[in-house]
């Protein structure tokens, strides 16, 4: 199974600005999605982006116009780019990745650890 590492989480100020990063540890044009998930306290864990083996995106409309998920095929990488950050964004950011099969049968696929992002007002 592969293994995703996330990075890049931390404190900022309201308005600033973080970029996640998550690795994977195979080539990542396998996967026919990868997202970027939140789960803030008590609350559950909901999809912020998502950004298909074509390179489509889809964002929550919470994170609309400021956030950024790319993808960088040579690194095996995803990154989430943060910007014009609010305390409400506080949350641990998990990257998430589907193979074609997964994705069909709606299966969980694959999570990383997560990474803290904590935003101060």
């Amino acid at each position: 199974q592969v293994q995703l590492v996330e990075s890049g989480g931390g404190l900022v100020q309201a308005g600033g600005s973080l970029r996640l990063s998550c690795a994977a540890s195979e080539n990542i044009s396998r996967f026919i999605t990868m997202d970027w998930y939140r789960q803030a306290p008590g609350k559950q864990r909901e999809l912020a982006a998502r950004i298909n083996r074509g390179g489509g995106t889809n964002y929550a409309d919470s994170v609309k116009g400021r956030f950024t998920i790319s993808m960088d095929n040579a690194k095996d990488t995803v990154y989430l780019q943060m910007n014009s950050l609010k305390p409400e964004d506080t949350a641990v950011y998990f990257c998430n990745a589907k193979t074609p099969t997964e994705y069909r049968e709606g299966a969980s696929g694959s999570w990383g650890q997560g990474t803290q992002v904590t935003v101060t007002s």
